[in-house]
């Protein structure tokens, strides 16, 4: 920087020479003095810093001794330090949870989903020619060019072996042109009905019939479910827990009807009673697997409670469950990716899946599965899709790999169970609807759903440990080791800083200062002119300390100040 000053030419040189040094002086004691060195720095924050230890490691007023002592214990405290806070760390990356159970008192609780169906597809006395005719295959009762197979006449009881015999002779028939095998009528059309199967039914006291039931299919073919939100019929609730709060249902299994079980497929069943399944509105019910039977001949009385798991249910135990996603859990939080359900749910994930397998095996569907593409033909049924459904389920684990949802509503049960009917009540249930005492006891059922308690068992999944937690474990492991906060890094970030910029970036100051030359001295430049002064004595001026010359040239007297940077 170069600061150019003009004085009158007539000035004495004596009062010239006396204010020339005066500004000299002034200026001087401006400039302040020079910036401490990194080792001052250093000095400054060991003798000044909080972290205990540190200042008499490089005390030199202690022994060699004391210094190395000190030396040991900081470093192994240090250690002890570095030792802990990784644990903490690693502790963190391993994403680690806890699962905590809540009881939830209420007074009023929403009723779930009861589906049922009886264990027998295809009522024997429904049975047409042209059923067999297209079914007789899939039925196990015919070869593909539909002769009858004698293995099954051996085994036809004697009350169906004449009809069915008969129904199976297509010598000469030949079923309508215009009417193709329909899969989906066929089994609603030969399923149990429920204005035949629906004895008695109740909610909470008041009467209620098959109306109050929708239709459904599943693997069982046509079933029914109860308080479905669907059919125009409003969710019930419940107001009370215990038996005679809930769902109070008598059946009729028709075992008359059971198809005669010839052969082992799909649609046979040995059983003779209902597979049930409790269930939320939301879920498609998943029987075949996750259903509980009952039998004819008892009263099953089933205590459920709600359960929500929260990973965010027969009295009925009402649980939610809440669970973490990945990386603390392996729940789903994302939406479901499918075109045929909105709701995320296992069984909602397993149709689905299961579904597009069939389509892309089989080139169609069964009746239960979701969608509008091609049901599957008996033929269809009995050579592809239920072979490639067994083999999914079976075998194939990796095709179908459904994670548990984030949140889910679930139903624990307890089951308990009474003789139906008893001596004293036979006669009566038997005039009541008709029947024999000896049908009765084979085919009547009664089932009771009701709520254990009007509360819910929250199941709740939490993260054990997170940034908070290892920042409260970090800083109390630094003050018990070495005295430090978070202050105290401030400090060593401060000295950093510091130490930075007086080796740095006084480097690049430093190399961008331009280099001394002769012209940075100050001298009196020749002047034949002025008193007693000659060219080859001319005097040189000092230079001030702070790197301050002065140029004086002749005539108007002209003062450059030179400053180095």
């Amino acid at each position: 920087m170069v600061v150019e000053a003009a004085t009158s030419e007539a000035d004495a040189p004596g009062p010239r020479k006396d204010k020339d040094a005066r500004e000299t002086r002034l200026h001087n004691n401006g400039a302040g003095s020079p910036k401490p060195t990194w080792r001052a720095v250093t000095l400054s924050f060991i003798m000044g810093t909080k972290v205990h230890g540190l200042k008499f490691v490089f005390s030199p007023d202690k022994s060699k001794l004391r210094r190395a002592i000190w030396i040991v214990a900081f470093c192994l405290c240090v250690s002890l330090l570095c030792t802990w806070s990784w644990n903490r760390i690693s502790y963190l990356m391993s994403y680690p949870a806890v699962s905590k159970i809540y009881m939830v008192w209420a007074p009023n609780m929403s009723f779930p989903a009861v589906t049922f169906c009886n264990q027998n597809v295809f009522r024997v006395s429904s049975l047409t020619k042209e059923d067999l005719y297209h079914s007789g295959y899939w039925m196990d009762l015919t070869y593909p060019n539909r002769t009858v197979m004698e293995r099954s006449k051996s085994i036809l009881r004697d009350q169906h072996k004449q009809e069915l015999l008969s129904l199976l002779d297509f010598d000469g028939y030949a079923p309508p042109p215009d009417r193709a095998a329909n899969t989906t009528e066929m089994m609603g059309r030969l399923g149990h009905q429920l204005e035949e199967m629906l004895l008695e039914c109740r909610f909470r006291g008041e009467s209620c019939t098959h109306r109050n039931f929708s239709t459904i299919y599943t693997r069982y073919g046509k079933c029914y479910t109860f308080n479905s939100g669907l059919d125009g019929n409003p969710l019930l609730t419940t107001l009370k827990g215990g038996t005679g709060n809930g769902l109070e249902i008598m059946l009729d299994i028709q075992q008359d009807e059971y198809l005669p079980v010839w052969g082992e497929t799909d649609e046979t069943s040995y059983e003779a009673g209902v597979k049930v399944q409790l269930h939320t509105q939301s879920e498609p019910p998943f029987l075949h697997q996750l259903g509980f039977g009952v039998a004819p001949g008892f009263q099953t009385f089933v205590s459920s409670q709600e359960q929500r798991v929260a990973y965010d249910r027969l009295g009925l135990l009402h649980a939610t469950l809440q669970y973490l996603p990945p990386p603390w859990g392996d729940c789903k939080s994302t939406p479901i990716d499918s075109e045929y359900f909105s709701t995320y749910s296992i069984t909602a994930c397993r149709i689905d899946c299961e579904t597009r397998y069939l389509l892309e095996n089989c080139n169609c569907r069964m009746v239960h599965m979701p969608g509008t593409s091609t049901v599957c033909t008996p033929e269809q049924y009995k050579d592809c899709a239920d072979p490639a459904l067994d083999f999914l389920v079976e075998k194939d684990n990796d095709y179908c790999v459904c994670q548990t949802p984030c949140n889910m509503t679930r139903y624990g049960k307890e089951l308990s169970m009474v003789k139906i009917p008893s001596k004293a009540s036979a006669k009566y249930l038997a005039k009541k609807f008709n029947k024999t005492e000896q049908y009765i006891g084979e085919n009547i059922l009664v089932m009771d759903i009701f709520f254990e308690a009007l509360n819910y068992e929250k199941i709740e999944q939490k993260k054990a440990y997170e940034i908070a937690g290892l920042l409260g474990d970090i800083g109390g492991q630094m003050g018990l080791f070495i005295g430090a906060s978070v202050l105290t890094i401030l400090e060593i970030f401060d000295y950093l800083y510091e130490v930075f910029k007086d080796k740095v970036l006084g480097y690049f100051i430093r190399k961008k200062r331009p280099q001394r030359c002769q012209s940075d001295n100050l001298e009196f430049p020749e002047n034949q002119t002025s008193p007693g002064v000659t060219p080859n004595h001319a005097p040189r001026a000092p230079v001030t300390p702070s790197g301050v010359t002065r140029t004086v040239s002749d005539s108007r007297r002209t003062c450059y100040l030179v400053t180095r940077l």
